[in-house]
């Protein structure tokens, strides 16, 4: 994409799904919404903005990383706008909408892209690890249901090591037939971005806890962790939609009833949404470069000494 054309036309797309997703189900958000208070409706609006700005600030690093570091208000324009991909049928195109939309700040496709890919690892990694150390705070009936996560999070976590990273991601490329990273991700971008990431999660606890009738915070941190690795590797459900909720009020049941844990899901998703609008709004009123400093992917080689961010119009 070498117009600003293509990259409208995915935002306004993306929108409309966003929207008919929220029409479509508006009178369950609305009979949710209107069972709880402004305050606390309020409370966790601002929760959710916060661990999303934390996963943007976590993207950041692993850009930065990368070698391709950007102010936060470029960051704040790729990653929310791109980020309204997810509501639209399919798994790739907030990755798609990303990658492009870095394209006019000089960023490679590898680059942006082999952070989102990182970036979505270490979301699902990390949600694995809080679900584990804080499910099993709530019973221990929960520690046996969950045993899954217990398991799965230290072998993820191994796995964001940065030199198992750069392997894996020099691999996919190789199979794509791309040149390998010019740039080998370090222990300190990889750190920062496990640290912005963990911070999300417990303030996305947060936003759950507020919408609670009763419950711990270790309860809505770990159930909601453990309702979204779910809703997002159901691949097939935009924004994990449907499963994210079921998986929520699952988790939530055994301490509240049915119908309330399934208002809570209702609120939680209601609130994300307007909280990814949001941003997306402040995101759409920074402007793009407009001097073409688009990077040609084939001149990051290694040995190229050229950083793209720097290269002339």
């Amino acid at each position: 994409m070498t117009s600003r054309w293509p990259r409208l036309l995915f935002v306004l797309v993306a929108l409309g799904f966003c929207a008919y997703g929220v029409v479509t189900q508006w009178d369950s958000f609305a009979d949710a919404l209107s069972r709880l208070s402004l305050p606390l409706l309020g409370g966790a609006l601002l929760a959710g903005m916060a661990g999303l700005g934390c996963w943007m600030l976590g993207w950041r690093s692993l850009l930065a990383g990368f070698g391709a570091p950007l102010p936060v208000p470029a960051t704040t324009r790729i990653m929310f706008l791109g980020q309204l991909g997810k509501y639209v049928p399919g798994s790739v195109w907030a990755l798609l909408g990303q990658v492009e939309l870095a394209r006019p700040y000089g960023v490679p496709r590898v680059a942006s892209g082999g952070a989102t890919l990182l970036a979505m690892a270490t979301t699902v990694a990390t949600g694995c690890v809080t679900a584990a150390a804080t499910l099993p705070l709530t019973s221990g009936d929960a520690a046996r249901r969950y045993w899954w996560a217990l398991a799965l999070a230290p072998v993820m976590l191994a796995c964001l090591h940065p030199r198992i990273v750069t392997w894996g991601l020099n691999l996919a490329l190789r199979i794509v037939r791309r040149p390998p990273l010019a740039t080998t991700l370090g222990l300190t971008p990889m750190s920062k971005a496990v640290a912005w990431t963990l911070l999300g999660w417990a303030l996305f606890g947060l936003h759950v806890w507020l919408l609670l009738p009763s419950g711990s915070p270790a309860l809505a941190c770990g159930a909601y962790a453990l309702a979204y690795v779910v809703g997002f590797l159901v691949i097939f459900a935009p924004g994990g939609l449907g499963a994210r909720e079921a998986a929520l009020t699952l988790a939530l049941a055994p301490v509240i009833s049915s119908a309330e844990a399934l208002l809570v899901a209702l609120a939680s998703r209601a609130v994300l949404t307007a909280a990814d609008l949001l941003w997306a709004g402040a995101g759409s009123l920074v402007r793009p470069p407009t001097n073409g400093n688009e990077t040609d992917d084939r001149r990051l080689v290694p040995g190229d000494d050229q950083h793209p961010l720097e290269e002339s119009p």
